[in-house]
């Protein structure tokens, strides 16, 4: 798996990037008929028409799916994007419109420029019009421009992230990829356990926030500013509840990623999308068979975009901190 492997056939990615404001908002936008599930597990989320994506819902899956910057204000983005779609007759058929289904998670990153700029409608209209079919630009752009990791010791000495992306290419032909935002309270971690992204103390030494946290006298005074998202998507043939599982098996792309991970201080969202038709019986040993493959990938692309990321940012020319 490297991040030069091409996206799934049919879908694009686009990112709109504010570098002064630091705060920016990345769009996937599917091929028409795909499907899609979500998994939350972070205790401080913020999205928007997730519930679309249960297996109970009424939808097949979403029009495209928004990652973005600027807290809750930045949900305002996905109205744009819906407008960008509805005028392409893009969207769920009812009998008065086309109606998008744009589901939404968003980062926290008020505190990294201007708290008073984030993104809103057409700022997610501008990340539609530059959505692509190439492999997607990674570090500090679209929803990552103002990530940062590691922030126990708060986000003057964390590690600045970004957005990151792999994949790969199953032995099928199948293609599955991953896009992450890597913005967690934890640290990012080597396979190995190296530290990539972390606290620095006031020497610049980077610290592993598990084995610091016991000496930090008290709470943080803002604890609820973290998140790691991914859209992890794939043209399998995947109905909702094979999305779904494939979402929640992705999450442990994360846990692999981040330690310490799906804390009450995140927000963490995965996303996982299915493009492929004949998807197979859900009750079928051919479905099971297709979903622990395509799970299993899922989690490995999602920890390497994790990872992605941190390097990404880095190689750009914008360092850690501090």
């Amino acid at each position: 798996m490297t991040a030069e492997v091409r996206l799934p056939a049919g879908f694009k990615v686009g990112h709109w990037t504010d570098p002064e404001a630091r705060t920016g908002c990345t769009v996937v936008i599917p091929p028409s008929g795909t499907r899609g599930g979500v998994d939350v597990r972070g205790g401080g989320t913020g999205t928007r028409e997730i519930e679309t994506l249960s297996p109970l819902a009424n939808a097949e899956g979403p029009t495209a799916v928004l990652l973005t910057g600027g807290s809750a204000f930045g949900l305002a983005a996905a109205e744009g994007v819906a407008r960008w779609l509805e005028e392409r007759g893009l969207g769920h058929p009812t009998p008065a419109a086309v109606v998008p289904l744009v589901p939404a998670a968003v980062i926290f990153d008020l505190t990294e420029g201007d708290a008073g700029r984030r993104p809103g409608p057409a700022e997610g209209y501008a990340a539609c019009e530059t959505a692509t079919a190439e492999v997607p630009e990674r570090g500090p752009v679209g929803a990552g421009a103002g990530a940062a990791v590691g922030k126990a010791l708060g986000r003057e000495r964390s590690t600045r992230a970004g957005v990151g992306y792999a994949a790969v290419a199953l032995a099928d032909g199948t293609v599955l990829a991953a896009l992450a935002v890597a913005n967690a309270y934890g640290d990012v971690i080597a396979p190995d356990g190296t530290l990539l992204g972390s606290p620095h103390d006031d020497s610049g030494r980077t610290i592993r926030t598990a084995d610091a946290l016991d000496k930090i006298p008290g709470p943080p005074a803002f604890p609820s500013t973290n998140t790691t998202l991914a859209c992890v998507f794939t043209d399998a043939a995947l109905d909702k509840r094979g999305c779904a599982i494939v979402a929640r098996m992705a999450s442990a792309g994360i846990a692999r990623a981040v330690d310490p991970v799906f804390t009450p201080l995140d927000g963490d969202v995965v996303f996982c999308l299915a493009s492929g038709s004949d998807t197979p019986r859900p009750s079928s040993l051919a479905a099971t068979w297709a979903i622990t493959v395509l799970g299993t990938a899922a989690a490995t692309a999602t920890a390497r975009a994790i990872r992605d990321a941190v390097t990404e940012t880095r190689r750009g020319g914008r360092a850690a901190r501090p």
